[in-house]
């Protein structure tokens, strides 16, 4: 029989990658979650699969629907599960932690209930964020998984949250349920609500003669571990197919660290406007308090797998503002700066 995989979160930056290399890697079934207002441009390429119903499936489920989620997994009865789907922004969790906290967690519960109900033999991953682990210490760097939790945004306290189901429901019901906790990761597609694809995106504007060539920014002193999406999804793949242990938890993250602002520095070097540019603060892009130091100790993932980040941070970074020209240039009025 064909292994069918479920994905949730499916049109997102990371879902959307999963799904590529699912089905250039493998044989399996695609079934993606979605809710019906989400945008399938980051899935264009499977459009004729998906309408074809070749080895692509859509299925409309929102994690605040209990009644949906439960008819997608009772349809799908997946073997293998990636709980992508989330609540995903920090700073817009300071605006909106209620919201946050009832998609993230009560989500979470929903997803792994109806799977314990007509699915528990699935290979399960559940996705929560190094975010949870907030503001460490120096001396506690680089993060291992035993580092405690001291999250820094509604965000983050959801994705603990998220974490801690996902391990409960491995303790409690003998699920193979495995929780990651993934560091700074992003390629084409990020979401422009997250600092360096701001930043691509205001460069490519500028690029553009759409806007002046001042890119806008917050907190440019954090330090962050960066690792290419496509990697990422590759580590999930095999964190779900080699020796999968229930209740495990892994980091999983980059080899490059920098701060925010040498990341900027990096981008505005790669664009021919580069001597025109100038940075401005915005405090609008600044968080009430931030999880400032996220470097990952990943050996316990890289030991067990065998996964290697393959794609070099600049080429990263490059793919990044490729992604943003191009919408900018196919889009009519170039969207507007963020």
């Amino acid at each position: 029989m064909v292994m069918r995989a479920l994905i949730t979160g499916v049109t997102g930056m990371v879902g959307s990658h999963l799904a590529d290399y699912l089905i250039d890697n493998t044989d399996w079934e695609v079934h993606g979650m979605l809710r019906w207002r989400s945008s399938l441009d980051n899935l264009g390429r499977h459009i004729g699969r998906i309408n074809r119903r070749d080895r692509f499936f859509c299925h409309y489920g929102d994690l605040r629907d209990s009644q949906s989620i439960d008819t997608v997994i009772r349809a799908v009865k997946p073997d293998f599960v990636f709980h992508l789907a989330a609540q995903s922004y920090p700073k817009t969790s300071f605006d909106s932690p209620l919201d946050t906290y009832e998609t993230n967690i009560q989500g979470t519960s929903r997803v792994l209930e109806a799977l314990r109900l007509h699915a528990p033999e699935a290979v399960i991953h559940v996705c929560a964020s190094s975010e949870i682990f907030g503001r460490v210490p120096q001396d506690k760097l680089p993060i291992n998984e035993e580092c405690t939790f001291h999250p820094a945004s509604p965000y983050a306290i959801s994705k603990a949250g998220t974490d801690m189901i996902g391990r409960h429901y491995a303790e409690a019901y003998g699920m193979t349920v495995m929780t990651t906790r993934m560091f700074t990761h992003t390629g084409p597609r990020r979401g422009d609500v997250f600092a360096e694809s701001s930043f691509a995106k205001q460069i490519a504007l500028i690029e553009a003669g759409l806007i002046e060539p001042v890119v806008k920014v917050g907190n440019l002193q954090s330090l962050r571990t960066i690792a290419d999406v496509r990697d990422a999804v590759r580590a999930y793949y095999l964190l779900v197919t080699v020796m999968p242990v229930a209740g495990a938890y892994y980091n999983i993250g980059g080899t490059f660290t920098c701060t925010i602002g040498e990341l900027l520095d990096d981008l505005i070097s790669m664009s021919p406007e580069r001597d025109k540019i100038q940075i401005e603060i915005d405090p609008e892009r600044l968080r009430p308090i931030d999880a400032d130091l996220q470097v990952p100790d990943t050996r316990k993932f890289t030991s067990h797998t065998g996964w290697k980040p393959q794609i070099p941070y600049k080429k990263t970074m490059q793919d990044l503002l490729e992604y943003w020209r191009s919408r900018v240039a196919s889009s009519e009025n170039g969207f507007l700066s963020r």
